[in-house]
């Protein structure tokens, strides 16, 4: 089977830095990680590297753009080739010691803003798990290869596995990756800048939120239907990111939705059909790509049809293996042939493939379906192993045994010395190959040093306006009507907001963007009521007298709301609350489409 794609805060919890508590773009060129435009890469590779030797295999050629003499005597010049980054990989990991090799395929977390000047806290932070004062030790004692930046908020999805925060904003992030990486240049793989990579989904789970460009949930962009705006939006957040010193973003979420039982992956998901997942996914990772940064697709083979959470349990893919491939598969695909340079494995129980196994420990799932079947040759990146399915053994074992599934990058171990010694004992007793060791290493550092020729933006960059047209436009198209009267989308003033405790902040921006847009707001009695709903409410949360009811993340909750007008954002970024109140206002018509099925209501009015 060879898959192929159709075209192209509820509370605000969040943790102090450094607090140690535990238009039209330009095309990405083809993509050598996928086996269909692999075989044409390869055979340009082949006159490449033949090249490359008759320059630099011996010591008497002269250097690439000067003339030399041939056999006739006519002057000949020799041409300037760029390095092969997959053979600057061989040749460097052919001289890595052991202890190195091991380091490249470990990514753990680490306590601290700084990279060498961190608090008490953060101190007993990486003591506890990494025997080391600082991130900058981290990455020199454990020759580590990457490193992910974390951030815990409460209304976090994700956040069980965030024990602390070292982002805050863009000067502090790039402070940081700088000193990490000035730490990774000491050491014999410095040659290959580090990863450094977050979850920058947007929307719900967002690890970096002050001075930058806040895109909406993954939903927003499908019901806007717009992959062109969807293409350019990622490329601004991956040109903010490329400036801070992160060079991998593990998004976007590739999972298609089953219904509301998919509550886990929710907003995070562009919608629950494979077409229109897939060309929103590709047009993310075309974005990402064109601002410098590796997207990592996520969570393979598809979170998206599970009803548990495995942060917290092995949740189960029971749909059998022509479901799997019609519903779920599709959107990998097409971010593979896109130019994803990594796919994260999730810790999901396939039945249709290895039942009992999580697939990011299943060489059945990550060998057999996704590099023969699928075609991906870049980096297989596990999910966090601090998340209960992966906890099942011990630290080095479960190193081990995501490594020998296909695993080249292993995400934060929860033990990093156990880690480390547990793949060097394997690596020396033969339980981990020396193949398989240096062939994921030659993929990561692959990986690395191709990132290490996008052009990076200063920092200054970051949040500055070549990101707010994209937004504000795309904003605009997503906003979406599934009940009421699209033509009298305009609410009488004066407008009350109300909500559940834990979004004043969602309400604040809403009601300063309804003054922005000459509505009258009132504290309370309003000839208007607008009821906000977000991530987590439920039926008791919805207010029975509201005029309006918004749906700021997944929309099946409207089904049981009873206002008279239902509206849905997806999101409560800044740019979708200010269309929303454009809408209200009467300046706008809603123009989206809800991704996702709604009991008893259309996608759309409009």
């Amino acid at each position: 089977m060879q898959l192929r794609a159709g075209p192209s805060a509820r509370r605000s919890g969040a943790g102090l830095p450094d607090s140690g508590t535990p238009g039209r773009m330009a095309r990405v060129p083809d993509n050598p990680y996928s086996v269909r435009r692999s075989r044409r890469w390869r055979t340009l590779a082949v006159p490449t590297l033949l090249l490359t030797l008759a320059v630099t295999g011996c010591g008497t050629e002269p250097p690439a753009g000067t003339e030399a003499p041939d056999p006739t005597g006519t002057p000949l010049t020799v041409p300037s080739v760029a390095p092969d980054p997959a053979l600057q990989a061989k040749a460097l990991v052919a001289t890595l010691k052991d202890e190195d090799l091991v380091g490249q395929v470990l990514m753990p977390y680490a306590y601290g803003a700084s990279a060498t000047d961190v608090s008490g806290g953060s101190k007993a932070g990486n003591q506890g798990l990494a025997d080391v004062d600082t991130p900058a030790q981290m990455v020199e004692k454990y020759r580590l290869g990457g490193l992910i930046l974390v951030g815990f908020s409460a209304d976090d999805p994700t956040g069980k596995n965030q024990p602390t925060t070292n982002v805050d904003n863009p000067a502090q992030v790039r402070a940081l990756t700088d000193g990490l990486q000035a730490a990774q240049a000491k050491l014999p793989a410095g040659a290959a800048p580090m990863l450094i990579g977050t979850d920058q989904e947007y929307g719900i789970v967002t690890r970096i939120r002050t001075g930058v460009n806040m895109l909406p949930a993954a939903m927003a962009f499908g019901a806007a239907g717009d992959t062109g705006a969807t293409e350019r939006a990622w490329s601004v957040a991956g040109g903010e990111l490329a400036a801070m010193g992160i060079n991998t973003d593990f998004a976007p979420v590739a999972d298609v939705l089953g219904g509301p039982g998919g509550l886990v992956i929710g907003s995070r998901s562009y919608g629950d059909d494979p077409k229109a997942v897939s060309e929103q996914v590709s047009a993310a990772v075309r974005g990402l790509r064109t601002g410098g940064v590796a997207a990592a697709l996520k969570h393979f083979p598809g979170h998206g049809h599970t009803t548990g959470d495995s942060h917290d349990l092995l949740p189960v893919l029971s749909q059998d293996r022509k479901a799997l491939d019609a519903g779920d598969l599709p959107p990998f695909q097409a971010g593979i042939d896109a130019g994803a340079q990594m796919v994260m494995s999730g810790h999901l129980d396939v039945r249709a493939i290895e039942p009992g196994v999580p697939a990011s420990f299943s060489r059945k799932v990550l060998v057999d379906l996704l590099r023969t079947e699928m075609g991906f040759q870049g980096v297989v990146v596990s999910d966090a192993l601090n998340m209960e399915p992966a906890m099942a053994w011990p630290a080095g074992e479960a190193a081990v045994r995501a490594l020998n599934a296909g695993n080249d990058l292993l995400l934060m171990p929860p033990d990093l010395p156990a880690a480390h010694a547990g793949l060097l004992k394997a690596l020396r007793d033969g339980s981990l190959t020396r193949e398989r060791l240096v062939e994921a290493v030659t993929r990561v550092i692959t990986l690395r040093l191709t990132l290490a020729k996008s052009a990076t933006p200063p920092v200054t960059e970051v949040g500055a306006r070549t990101g707010v047209e994209p937004l504000a436009n795309l904003a605009a198209r997503s906003i979406t009507m599934l009940k009421g009267t699209c033509d009298g989308a305009a609410m009488p003033g004066p407008v009350t907001v109300t909500t559940v405790d834990g979004r004043a902040e969602s309400k604040k921006t809403l009601e300063e963007a309804l003054r922005a847009a000459g509505v009258q707001v009132a504290a309370s009695g309003g000839k208007t009521t607008v009821h906000l709903v977000g991530y987590g409410d439920g039926a008791a949360d919805l207010s029975a007298g509201a005029t309006v009811t918004v749906a700021m993340d997944l929309p099946y909750l409207l089904a049981s709301a009873g206002s008279p007008v239902l509206m849905a954002t997806y999101s409560s970024s800044p740019a979708q609350l200010t269309a929303l109140a454009n809408v209200l206002a009467g300046k706008a018509k809603p123009q989206g489409s809800s991704p996702v099925a709604v009991d008893g209501l259309p996608r759309t009015v409009c």
